[in-house]
């Protein structure tokens, strides 16, 4: 899955200055390709950058590719969410949930 105008691509080298160092909450999208949940939220995903471009840092990490950082993070399952703010997680949501159950999540922390 290639990089977004508005959601950027995580990897293990960069997760940490992409996440920890923003001022703005930033969402990340933990998924892997063979997970059909996760490419059924995708556009949820996508919309909801665009929507919050500017307030809300938007981005994916690939559990298959970059390994280390959903494992620090003990990430068990697929699709999930995390949602960061001044470093830490605030929010996280597992599995396949509608677009309108993510933007109430974003919504209660800007």
């Amino acid at each position: 899955m290639s990089e977004s105008a508005h959601v950027k691509q995580f990897t293990d080298d960069n997760f940490h200055s992409e996440v920890a160092s923003h001022q703005v909450p930033v969402l990340v999208d933990f998924w892997a390709a063979w997970c059909a949940p996760c490419r059924a939220i995708a556009p949820h995903i996508e919309d909801l950058a665009a929507k919050y471009a500017g307030r809300v840092k938007v981005g994916k990490l690939n559990v298959d590719e970059q390994p280390n950082t959903a494992s620090t993070l003990g990430i068990r399952a697929l699709p999930t969410l995390l949602l960061f703010k001044n470093g830490h997680v605030v929010e996280q949501v597992v599995g396949a949930v509608s677009k309108d159950k993510i933007d109430s999540v974003i919504q209660s922390h800007l």
